[in-house]
């Protein structure tokens, strides 16, 4: 492989990788996607015959093993995530994979610790995108004092009534999707961008529909939960809520807000705003150009493959952390006593 070329093979094709990155891939002069791999060779020919890719894999070994394939997207449901990725990056094989990054916290250390044994080897989680366009305005603050002291982040989640009807999605399914649960992981791993990690959770959950049909008809138990809420102490010293939810219907949009001594921020449907003591309100805080960010994970994977940059969004180290919160989440859920952090 030159810098200029690099082969790229797909395993999992789900609509984030159909919708994202294989455009954003092909994009990118000297990248080619040359094979792709999906849950049934039917709907690989689909993927392949949309984006002109030459050759469809049965096996997503056979992804791996290709010896002209240099770089692998995860596309798959969190349960093969730690699989693929610790075959691949065995095989020499650079990997962006689909967050969330694995099941647990144990397999998250598994990848990571595979990482490290590879060190010329790029690896990557996909991003949580809710906060990229702020994320270094709110960062900025922060750092020059205009919040004081972090005291409180207040993150909620939710507005949508309880659907007791929708078939059994992944994402209802511990087998496929682990211990995570809703997007939690997702706002938790932007509240690590702005404060940091938490040190320490107590987690209270429900599940409303404890059965669902799947895709086949058939009736499955449900053991994750509809609505969470999380209390967590922070190592910059303030304290965290989070909630996440799928059944508050007519509550307010999506939110974080951080709490300071000076001032507080909030971000919510893509605007930021703030205000000071001493001010009458919040109100809109313009984000620079020059720190506006954006969806570039494509851009970035290849680049660090190029030597161009290094990942930032998101790297395996922060991929850990938040699947350690999450395992944290699960634990209190479970004994109703807090947990602390880090796990291992």
């Amino acid at each position: 492989m030159t810098q200029d070329s690099i082969r790229v093979g797909i395993i999992g094709a789900g609509a984030n990788t159909r919708d994202r990155h294989i455009p954003g891939l092909q994009a990118i002069d000297g990248v080619e996607i040359v094979a792709v791999c999906n849950r049934s060779q039917a709907s690989g020919e689909r993927v392949a015959e949309r984006f002109g890719i030459e050759r469809v894999c049965t096996n997503w070994q056979d992804i791996v093993d290709a010896p002209d394939i240099d770089a692998v997207v995860i596309g798959t449901w969190p349960y093969m995530h730690c699989l693929a990725t610790v075959a691949a990056l065995e095989a020499d094989k650079h990997v962006m994979c689909e967050a969330r990054m694995a099941m647990n916290a144990t397999e998250a250390h598994r990848m990571y610790d595979t990482l490290r044994d590879h060190p010329h080897l790029v690896a990557q989680i996909v991003p949580s995108p809710f906060s990229l366009r702020v994320d270094r305005t709110i960062q900025r603050l922060i750092r020059d004092g205009w919040l004081g002291d972090v005291l409180v982040v207040d993150i909620h989640a939710g507005g949508a009534f309880i659907d007791k009807d929708n078939t059994m999605h992944w994402r209802h399914n511990m087998d496929f999707s682990g211990l995570n649960v809703m997007t939690m992981g997702i706002w938790y791993e932007a509240m690590l961008r702005w404060v940091g990690e938490a040190t320490s959770v107590v987690a209270k959950g429900k599940t409303f529909t404890p059965m669902r049909l799947d895709e086949e008809g058939r009736l499955m138990g449900v053991r994750i939960p509809d609505h969470i809420d999380i209390v967590a102490d922070l190592a910059c010293g303030g304290q965290a809520h989070i909630q996440v939810s799928n059944v508050t219907g007519f509550g307010e949009p999506p939110s974080a807000t951080i709490y300071g001594s000076e001032g507080t921020l909030r971000f919510s449907e893509d605007v930021l705003s703030g205000g000071r003591r001493g001010d009458d309100g919040l109100s809109e805080i313009d984000v620079p150009d020059d720190e506006a960010g954006g969806w570039r994970v494509e851009e970035e994977f290849i680049s660090a493959i190029r030597g161009q940059e290094e990942i930032t969004h998101t790297d395996f180290e922060t991929g850990v952390k938040y699947m350690e919160f999450t395992e944290a989440v699960y634990l209190s859920r479970r004994s109703g006593a807090a947990v602390d952090l880090p796990l291992i």
